[in-house]
Parts: C-alpha cells; sequence; structure tokens
C-alpha cells in the first residue's frame, strides 16, 4: 500500500515493508478478538450461571486473559511461534523460549522455523496471537463453574498455556511438525477449540460435579448471555478474518464463510429442537451458531461458501447430540457443554477441512492444498492425524496438570464455598442483595430483638 502521504513520519515509522492497510486491518481483528473474550465471553459464561456464581466466573475469565497476557509476552509467544528449539528428524516440535523484548520487536513480522515474513509489524502478529491465546483457557471455564478453587484456577490456566497452547500453536500455526506434514489450521478449530474443549473434559472430571441438586444449568440472566452472545459471533469476523494475514480477498472469503457456517447451524439447531422438544430456545440458537462458528474455523479461509453452509448444516446435529445424549452417558458435569461444542464442533471441523479445501479458493491463501474431496485423500488422512493427536494430547496434559496442581492446592471448593459463592469466595458479589437477605433470614428472632433494644 502507498505511503507516499507519510511524510511526516520519520522514515523509520513507515518502512517500504510495512503495509498501511494490512496492519489497519489485524489492528482491528484482533481488537475484535480480544473483546470476544472481555467482555463477551465472560458475560455469556456469566449469565448461564446461577447469581451466586457470576462474579466468580467473570473473575475466571478475565484471571485468564490478564495472566496469558503476562505469560505470553515472557515465554508464551516465542515457544509458540519463534524459531524452533527442539527438533527431531527435521521436524520441529517447540519454538525457542524467549521474552518479546529478547526479540526483533520493532522489525516485520517473522515467524516459525523457516521464518515466514508478512508485512505488519512483529508486535501486531504478537498482539493478535495473544487475543487467541487468552480466550482458549477462557473457554475451558465454561465446563467447571460453580465448584472449582480460584486459587486452583490461577495456577492452572498460564502453565496450560505453555504445556498445552503453546506447543499445539507451534504444530498447526507456526511450521511446526503437523504443518510439516501437510496438516492446516487456517483459524485455531484445532489450536484453540479442540484444546479447550479436551481439556474442558479432562479437568470437569479432575474436579468433579456440582451438588447433585445443581447439576442442571440454571441461567440467571439470559440477556447477559445474549449480549456475550451477539459480540462473540461478531468478534468471530476478526477471529477468522485476521488470520489471512493482510487485507486480502482470503480475509472476505473467510468471513463471509464464517457467518454463513454459523447461521445454517444456528437454525439447524432450533429445527431439531423444535422436532424434539416441540418449542426453540435461544441457548439452543446460541450452541448451534458456535458448533457452526467453532467447525468452519478451522478451514474459514479454504473453502467455497456452498461447502461452509454444508459444515453448518452437518456440525449442528452432531454437536446437539453430544450435548444431549453423549455427556449424559459419561457421566462428567460439563456445566456449560464446552466439550460438546468446541471439542466435538473442533473436531468435525477439522475432518470436513481434510475433506473440503477448494483449490479454487486455496489458491487465495495456500496454493496446492486440496480436499479429500477434490482428489487428495492424503489431506484427510494427514488432518485426521491431527485430530487424534491435539485431542489426546490436550486431554492427558491436562489431566496431569489438573492432578499435580491437586498436590499443593484443592481442585474444588469446599461445600461452605460452594453454598455460599462470590461472597465468601472474592468477598464481593454481583448480586449483594441476594447475601443481605440470606444474612438477614439467618439471624434468630431472639437477636433481632436484642438488636431493636440496642438501637433504642
Amino acid at each position: 500500500m502507498s505511503i507516499e502521504n507519510l511524510g511526516t513520519y520519520p522514515p523509520a515509522a513507515v518502512p517500504q515493508w510495512l503495509s498501511l492497510g494490512s496492519n489497519s486491518w489485524i489492528l482491528t481483528a484482533t481488537t475484535l478478538v480480544m473483546i470476544q473474550s472481555v467482555p463477551a465471553l465472560a458475560l455469556f459464561y456469566a449469565g448461564m450461571t446461577r447469581k451466586r456464581f457470576s462474579m466468580n466466573t467473570v473473575m475466571m475469565v478475565l484471571y485468564s486473559f490478564a495472566s496469558t497476557f503476562l505469560i505470553w509476552t515472557i515465554l508464551g509467544y516465542s515457544m509458540s511461534f519463534y524459531s524452533s528449539s527442539i527438533h527431531v528428524g527435521g521436524l520441529n516440535f517447540l519454538g525457542l523460549p524467549l521474552p518479546v523484548w529478547s526479540l526483533p520487536m520493532f522489525g516485520e513480522a517473522t515467524y516459525g522455523p523457516s521464518g515466514t515474513q508478512l508485512n505488519i509489524p512483529f508486535l501486531t502478529f504478537v498482539m493478535f496471537q495473544f487475543a487467541f491465546a487468552a480466550i482458549t483457557p477462557g473457554l475451558i471455564v465454561g465446563a467447571i463453574v460453580e465448584r472449582t478453587n480460584f486459587k486452583a484456577w490461577m495456577i492452572f490456566s498460564p502453565i496450560w498455556i505453555l504445556v498445552v497452547y503453546a506447543p499445539v500453536a507451534y504444530w498447526l500455526f507456526a511450521g511446526g511438525w503437523l504443518n510439516q506434514l501437510g496438516a492446516i489450521d487456517y483459524s485455531g478449530g484445532y489450536v484453540i477449540h479442540m484444546t479447550a474443549g479436551y481439556s474442558a473434559l479432562a479437568l470437569a472430571m479432575a474436579v468433579g460435579q456440582r451438588l447433585p441438586r445443581e447439576r442442571k444449568v440454571e441461567a440467571h440472566n439470559l440477556l447477559l448471555t445474549a449480549l456475550g452472545f451477539g459480540l462473540d459471533w461478531m468478534g468471530w469476523n476478526g477471529f477468522n478474518g485476521g488470520d489471512a494475514g493482510g487485507a486480502t480477498i482470503d480475509a472476505a472469503i473467510a468471513v463471509f464463510n464464517t457467518n454463513l457456517a454459523a447461521a445454517a447451524a444456528a437454525i439447524m439447531w432450533i429445527a431439531i429442537d423444535m422436532k424434539v422438544f416441540g418449542k426453540s430456545s435461544f441457548t439452543g440458537l446460541a450452541n448451534g451458531a458456535f458448533a457452526g462458528l467453532v467447525a468452519i474455523t478451522p478451514m474459514a479461509g479454504m473453502v467455497n461458501p456452498s461447502e461452509a453452509l454444508i459444515t453448518g448444516l452437518i456440525t449442528a446435529p452432531i454437536v446437539w447430540l453430544g450435548i444431549y445424549k453423549l455427556l449424559p452417558r459419561l457421566k462428567v458435569d460439563d456445566a456449560l457443554g464446552v466439550f460438546p461444542v468446541h471439542g466435538i464442533g473442533g473436531t468435525v471441523g477439522g475432518l470436513l477441512t481434510g475433506l473440503m479445501i477448494d483449490p479454487t479458493v486455496s489458491n487465495y491463501y495456500l496454493p496446492g492444498y486440496r480436499g479429500a474431496l477434490f482428489g487428495n485423500v492424503h489431506q484427510f488422512l494427514v488432518q485426521a492425524l491431527a485430530v487424534l493427536v491435539v485431542g489426546l494430547y490436550s486431554f492427558f496434559v491436562s489431566l496431569g496438570l489438573a492432578k499435580l496442581i491437586a498436590k499443593v492446592t484443592p481442585l474444588r471448593l469446599d461445600r461452605d464455598a460452594i453454598l455460599h459463592g462470590d461472597f465468601y469466595i472474592h468477598g464481593e458479589a454481583s448480586y449483594p442483595d441476594l447475601y443481605l437477605a440470606k444474612s438477614d433470614q439467618s439471624v434468630t428472632h431472639r437477636e433481632k430483638l436484642k438488636e431493636e433494644t440496642e438501637i433504642k
């Protein structure tokens, strides 16, 4: 893009490699993805919980956001995207762990063992990838609300970024070994959604179930949830559109496909609900849309719109079955259905990617890539391998990490904390009147008379 009218800036501020349009778009996309965490995901989850745990739920998401930025700056980015530090037989497994300030911060963005170049500033790319990393542990929160020890979460979240998120990001975003075998994850169907979904399943197993009478979702404010949902859906334009790497035709393709898949999945989910339950619900529509958004993510800029439509229509019933049939059989208390929506949805999307990459579309992003439906069965096989590796790795490493943390501090809140919620855990609450009413009810008649006498 021309920089002819920027003569008042120092030459170093507008180098020849800089694309002003691409930099503007990726900074905008970064902001959209950050909004998906704060406030969108926090509101979406908080509205779905009971009143007494709404602030605790928000705190868990916000803590992950803040702690991820610190860990990302110190080690996470370089482990996810910098030149290889662990390689076996020519395959690269992990980036070199260095703080961001030890890297070429003010130059052009380059990443991965091959030094892939982008015509945007290095720090723009660091921030964009941070936004992805930050939302991922936040997604896990939905599976473990209303009974998880906040101290344990404070330990789990930042370590999880280093031991689960960073390696998988390197394998599928930065040119690591799964990329070298030919696997592709356009925007995080594997790296974000599968890691979050399978880790959520493991952590929900480790933490245990909610109180027996509270194992069904009791959304206290669906309007909050709707606000968070809307911001998350709109934010997905940056989530998938930004992974084109710049202001390109492919960015427009990714945004269009993203919304088409989401709309198709939402309508399909409503249709299933009406057939099975005789009514539609907002939570059903939201789950359907999220299923479509998750599934299109690994292929958003590499398929044509008809394939995006098919993706939404196929994914919705599979995730629906995951919530209403599989979870009850697993007997795991995944409170808000994180594993079905993100784990199963990501799995379906990852497999469909191997089938449906369209060479006429991938030509705008990665020329030469094509799915099994276009004659390349190997693409499906390598995508299936990536599904297996990411799912198993995320589940078992997360489960092991949870068990190690349990030796330091309990994973689960004690019974008093579970019964009292926010005020007991954090000393403040979204609805203080709720606690005042309970406190007033607990005062005996004799104590009330004593108080009235003292006041007189």
